[in-house]
């Protein structure tokens, strides 16, 4: 398959992901059921993500410009690819990256999401047949050539172990965080207010913790955080909120909430669902250059950074760990 074949079928693809056809709301509706973190509406920010960001004709072009990406590498490799599952269709930019350059690839789904992208491959097949030979799920992963896999630190270990003597790209646990000055908009904490709630809080792009200069006014950016209040009426959030709001009554730790989202001051970066955690920071200096572990950052929202509302509006350039996949796909 060359690549026009493969950009042609990708093409498709984005047309049928637009479609919004009654086969697309029943994988839906199947992948909410396996796992109720998948919401209709995070589903389709994902969807919309991908369509315009990752499937755009010209957006593909320049993707393939830049690297070369020719008809196909000199010699096919099978790629390994362990997918992530704490938010839908994270591991597609790892599948888009081997289809597009040629290399086969060897998928284990997690449990969390093998509804959505395994539905995607079946389209893609059932309008080529050939890419049965260029895709394929397994439960295991042996006697590929490369390994790309995504975990927590604790899988990481184990990654280290299976894949170590291989080419590999392993990736850790990450966050996002926010710098703020007090000066922001509305408009900037409305968009602040999707980076931490968008997916749940879920994604390694999500901001879990804001720096704040030590006179910073929490009201207006509480006041922002009411526009995901309905994120309190999914139970599973619900019971995390509840748990991390006792924790806090009974340990008498001091905290801010709007009922949805709990607010509390920390030196760490990995706050648990439904909080926010804050530190403040003199006006003077750079809250991100005293950090110890910056090594775990995935994004850096604010003025002179990643813009507001954009931490989970990735583009094809925007690569994990900041590990480029292309580039490694291209020394294999």
């Amino acid at each position: 398959m060359n690549l026009q074949n493969r950009i042609a079928i990708l093409n498709k693809l984005s047309e049928y992901l637009q479609s919004n056809s009654p086969e697309w709301e029943a994988v839906k509706q199947n992948a909410f059921a396996k796992n109720p973190w998948f919401t209709d509406e995070f589903v389709e920010l994902a969807k919309n993500n991908i369509v315009q960001h990752f499937l755009n004709p010209q957006l593909l072009e320049n993707w393939c410009n830049h690297y070369s990406i020719s008809n196909g590498p000199k010699e096919v490799k099978n790629i390994g690819i362990v997918m992530a599952g704490n938010i839908p269709l994270v591991g597609f930019h790892d599948f888009l990256s081997v289809f597009i350059f040629g290399h086969q690839q060897t998928i284990k789904l997690s449990s969390k999401d093998d509804v959505l992208l395994k539905h995607i491959i079946d389209k893609m097949i059932s309008w080529d047949v050939e890419i049965k030979d260029l895709i394929i799920i397994a439960d295991q992963l042996k006697q590929c050539d490369a390994y790309i896999a995504t975990g927590n630190n604790q899988s990481a270990g184990y990654f280290e172990t299976y894949f170590g003597k291989y080419p590999n790209i392993i990736r850790k646990n990450r966050t996002s965080v926010a710098a703020l000055n007090g000066s922001e908009t509305e408009a900037e904490l409305l968009a602040l207010s999707n980076d931490v709630h968008f997916y749940f809080g879920l994604g390694c792009r999500n901001v879990s913790k804001i720096f704040v200069p030590k006179d910073y006014d929490f009201v207006p950016l509480l006041r922002a955080f009411d526009n995901f209040n309905a994120l309190g009426n999914h139970h599973k959030f619900r019971n995390n909120y509840d748990y991390q709001l006792s924790i806090c009554l009974i340990n008498s730790i001091p905290y801010m909430t709007n009922e949805c989202t709990i607010l509390l001051e920390s030196k760490l970066v990995h706050a648990p669902i439904s909080v926010l955690y804050y530190e403040f920071y003199d006006g003077n200096e750079n809250p991100i250059d005293k950090m110890a572990n910056q090594d775990e950052l995935q994004c850096i929202i604010g003025k002179n950074h990643l813009p507001f509302g954009k931490s989970q509006i990735p583009g094809l350039f925007d690569y994990a760990d900041d590990v480029d996949t292309i580039e490694f796909l291209s020394q294999l």
